[in-house]
């Protein structure tokens, strides 16, 4: 790792970073808080993040009556949830893209999805800018450096890299979205990688939350089928970059 990766091992976090890590979160629950005001008066105990697809379930079945006459309301309330857990790296927004599937159906879940995720994983991204710097250095040094170096050796063709990491499982998105400031991937190029490398995880995933009763567990999303099938994209969306190294 270099010297200025180690120079941001400070922990903990100054009292700028508190502040304005604090704001951003403030923001969200003031927008969560304008959506819940505007909603007709019920009662609303099945609104809370799905752990389960049980939990899933039961939030698909109370939300359903809403969409049709509280649209509006229900996408910016989903938009605000789902942007909101990728930016503090909350995990289940696969959850959240189940349920896209369920309330909108396949072309406006997977386009629903791929903007929420991709605008939650910009805000990450510039989060991490303001304070990411000692947090990712404390969580996963190892994968940092490991990151930092393929990010150095395929800076000519980063965005083949970069939609590669974001078809297949090779690193964690709450990694990369994290850590890509750090190591200097420029936002152009990791907004672009995002936003074409997600369409496909999104679309397997929306398409199993229309059939959501059928779902036994998390692991149905991804037959045989559908794993080789991101394998390939992922292969061929980081052949010129290999290429590029053998050349070189």
């Amino acid at each position: 790792m270099d010297a200025n990766v180690k120079s941001g091992s400070k922990f903990p976090l100054n009292h700028r970073e508190v502040v304005g890590a604090s704001m951003v979160l403030l923001g969200f629950a003031a927008g969560l808080l304008g959506v819940y005001l505007t909603m007709p008066s019920s009662d609303y105990s099945f609104l809370k993040l799905p752990r389960t697809l049980d939990d899933l379930q039961i939030l698909r079945d109370g939300l359903e009556g809403y969409t049709s006459d509280y649209t509006l309301q229900v996408l910016i309330g989903y938009c605000m949830v789902y942007i909101f857990m990728q930016t503090f790296m909350i995990p289940g927004t696969v959850f959240m893209s189940l349920l896209a599937g369920a309330l909108f159906g396949v072309l406006k879940g997977v386009a629903l999805v791929v903007f929420t995720a991709t605008a939650g994983a910009s805000s990450c991204y510039f989060l991490s800018k303001m304070i990411g710097r000692p947090i990712v250095f404390c969580l996963w040094p190892e994968k940092l450096s490991f990151f930092q170096a393929q990010v150095a050796r395929r800076r000519e063709r980063l965005f083949n890299y970069m939609l590669f990491l974001r078809v297949t499982p090779t690193l964690p998105n709450t990694f990369i979205n994290f850590a890509s400031p750090i190591v200097d991937v420029p936002y152009h190029t990791f907004f672009l990688g995002t936003v074409i490398g997600l369409i496909p995880a999104a679309f397997v995933t929306v398409r199993a939350g229309i059939a959501l009763g059928e779902l036994q567990s998390i692991g149905d999303l991804y037959d045989f089928q559908s794993i080789a099938t991101l394998f390939f994209i992922g292969v061929i969306s980081v052949t010129p970059t290999l290429l590029g190294d053998n050349q070189s």
